[in-house]
């Protein structure tokens, strides 16, 4: 049988295959697995009774993960190209039998541009975190009231993608500081962990003790083993072990300047931020020649917002990081929509000279004492 399987699935993967459905599960972790063509070799998507995982593979691998799969319990096979339907089918007593038909509708594959594809978290996909958050109904359905959120996330987990993908990262020590009640911080351990497929430990860590029971408890529900929370003030918080990337979502006004100097000492390779709250520089800008900045008092709060996170921003990259500020539609809609995003990185010494030089003129000029310069350069 198994010499015949073998000869049956390499011939037919010779053909152009656009899908595969793997089904009837003998003792296998997995109910379904359903095989997609992409636009560069093929994706996998294996379903659980509550969950999906997702593995990529080259076209050349295809043949031998199909082979495996019914190998290790998986009865019946079903693969389509452009016209012709097949299926491979093991009984019982374990002969093989193979069917060859005109397919009963168009398969086609999947673009990179349609809507299924541009989203990170698929919809039709059970996600725990994002039924309890109420934007999808308990049989993966977007809710369509939440459409925005939901749209909101994935763009906040491309920006994470994007970074891991750049640092060649397949194993993860996360801190989240200052997680509140962690809706991404569960939504960003399940995509890295079931979607991604890196190995991830994730800490949340936040100053009330009752949000952290909580967040504890449903870590164990949905059985994140490598997610836990700890009570701590971002200010004093060490990590006992190395630290890949920091998440800091709203630490409010200095928090943030803490957050990104842990990040700085320690060599984390990446750093995401959304900052929130920018009151430091508000209550110390003044300048002579530019007063125009500082006399009306919306002006005055959105220039020391700028500028806060223009020093943040200088100051990353003057401690080795490549540095973006991007546009970033929150949550709760407010006009805090810029995310900060930083990947350990070679910058010329020249440069890094350049970038402090502009921080230490924009401080002389505005009378600013920033923290984190405080805590970086002064120390």
């Amino acid at each position: 049988m198994e010499k015949e399987l073998d000869v049956l699935i390499k011939e037919l993967f010779t053909e152009n295959i656009i899908k595969v459905v793997l089904s009837n599960p003998k003792d296998t972790k997995f109910k379904k697995i359903v095989i997609s063509k992409q636009e560069c070799g093929y994706q996998a998507e294996k379903f659980t009774e509550t969950q999906a995982f997702h593995e990529n593979m080259k076209d050349s691998q295809l043949a031998l993960f199909c082979y495996e799969c019914m190998e290790n319990g998986f009865k019946q096979l079903n693969a389509w190209d452009d016209t012709l339907e097949y299926s491979i089918k093991i009984s019982k007593k374990g002969k093989v039998f193979f069917n060859k038909s005109k397919a009963s509708t168009a398969v086609k594959a999947k673009s990179t541009n349609n809507r299924q594809k541009s989203y990170y978290l698929e919809e039709g996909t059970i996600i725990p975190p994002l039924v309890d958050m109420g934007v999808f109904t308990k049989d993966g359905k977007i809710i369509n009231s939440m459409y925005d959120k939901y749209r909101q996330i994935n763009k906040f987990l491309q920006f994470i993608d994007e970074a891991i993908d750049k640092a060649n990262l397949n194993k993860l020590n996360i801190v989240d500081f200052g997680c509140g009640k962690s809706y991404l911080t569960f939504v960003v351990y399940y995509y890295l962990t079931f979607v991604k497929g890196i190995d991830v430990t994730m800490t949340g860590l936040d100053l009330k003790e009752d949000v952290i029971a909580k967040c504890q408890k449903t870590a164990k529900q949905y059985g994140y083993d490598k997610l836990s929370f700890k009570v701590g003030d971002v200010a004093v918080y060490e990590s006992n072990e190395p630290v890949d990337m920091v998440i800091t979502l709203h630490a409010c006004d200095t928090a943030t300047d803490y957050a990104l100097y842990h990040a700085i000492r320690w060599n984390t390779k990446i750093i995401i931020s959304v900052p929130c709250c920018q009151h430091e520089l508000n209550s110390q800008i003044e300048s002579d020649d530019f007063s125009i900045l500082t006399r009306y008092g919306l002006l005055k709060e959105r220039t020391a917002s700028i500028m806060t996170d223009a020093i943040r921003g200088n100051l990353l990259e003057y401690s080795g990081y490549k540095t973006q500020i991007l546009e970033f539609i929150d949550f709760t809609h407010t006009p805090k929509n810029l995310l900060i995003r930083a990947v350990k990185s070679k910058i010329p010494a020249e440069h890094k000279e350049k970038l402090l030089n502009e921080v230490e003129n924009l401080i002389s000029e505005y009378h600013l004492s920033p923290t984190l310069y405080n805590l970086l350069i002064k120390k």
